[in-house]
């Protein structure tokens, strides 16, 4: 530890508290003056007036706080210990509670920079990363107990990398679905990479679920929220070897049949009420394709019967559909 801050710390206790060594702020951090978390804001103006001096009167004998990029590490894990056992005997709510609050977060920062690191390769901005890591710096701060004898920044890690995980989980799929299946997706994704190790092949639905002690239908729940993980642009360029096209040209073309399937099931009901010879006629000329002569030799009648026999049930048959629309 530094000579600086081995002095600091035998310093007496006196009425007046020490000077705080910062070199742009003499009032300490202020993460958010517009925070509507008390224990997140601090107001700099009550630390210079003389009723702010009285109310800091609880951070007697702290020791001097250089700025916080010069701290070596080693001494700003001495400064944390110290802050830490003044921390507990502050009272949550009160300007020197939030003072050394904020500093401990301050001291800690690199650890949020480290950790967020690791996730350079991502496409989120490092900024995002980082206030997220923060998040989860405050928590272990707020969870840290200096009697389990255990290092902050060791207690701290896995806060702050679990807070990114779960910051990349919730906003990096394209569908949002339920975190159960999330964490299916990945106990998935593991198994089936151990089983096609093991048997030289793509493991099948029942072997992933013996694997996973759950259901086929759980597994194939699990693959189908798989594809909701990314999505594709339908102007995105196919690969190399591909000559189908973008996406978009692959789309299915609109099916004119479909208006056709509108108009049979509304002329059904209308069909069921005609007379059996001008259903037989109908069926023999429009399934059958039989020519009208063809369908005289077969009802025996002669053709031009049939021609206006056919003429009238379709007369019929568009006024029934003119009149239901």
């Amino acid at each position: 530890m530094s000579p600086r801050l081995d002095e600091a710390r035998t310093h007496k206790a006196t009425s007046t508290p020490p000077p705080v060594l910062l070199e742009t702020d003499p009032t300490g951090p202020v993460i958010d003056p517009e925070s509507t978390d008390p224990a997140l804001r601090t107001e700099p103006a009550d630390f210079v007036s003389g009723s702010g001096t009285e109310a800091l009167e609880g951070l007697d004998g702290l020791p001097a706080i250089p700025p916080y990029d010069e701290v070596a590490p080693a001494d700003a894990r001495a400064l944390s210990k110290t802050l830490f056992e003044r921390l507990e005997s502050l009272e949550e709510g009160t300007h020197e509670y939030a003072y050394v609050r904020n500093t401990l977060v301050e001291l800690n920062l690199a650890l949020v920079k480290f950790a967020a690191s690791r996730f350079r390769s991502r496409s989120e901005p490092m900024e995002d990363i980082i206030q997220v890591g923060t998040i989860g710096l405050i928590k272990a701060i707020d969870r840290f107990e200096l009697s389990r004898g255990v290092e902050f920044p060791t207690f701290a890690m896995p806060t702050i990398v679990g807070e990114i995980k779960r910051f990349f989980r919730d906003t990096s799929w394209s569908v949002r679905v339920p975190r159960r299946l999330q964490e299916l997706r990945l106990d998935l994704a593991k198994a089936g990479d151990e089983l096609a190790q093991q048997l030289d092949r793509a493991p099948t639905v029942g072997e992933l679920a013996e694997r996973l002690g759950i259901s086929n239908d759980e597994v194939v729940e699990g693959m189908a929220a798989s594809n909701a993980y990314t999505a594709s642009s339908l102007d995105a360029q196919p690969e190399e070897d591909d000559s189908e096209g973008a996406l978009a040209d692959r789309i299915g073309y609109e099916d004119h049949g479909l208006e056709g399937i509108e108009y049979v099931e509304s002329l059904k009901p209308l069909i069921a009420e005609l007379p059996p010879r001008d259903r037989k006629i109908l069926s023999l000329r429009f399934v059958a394709n039989m020519t009208q002569s063809e369908i005289g030799d077969e009802l025996g009648i002669s053709q031009m019967h049939v021609s206006r026999l056919l003429s009238r049930t379709l007369v019929r048959l568009r006024k029934g559909l003119t009149v239901e629309e």
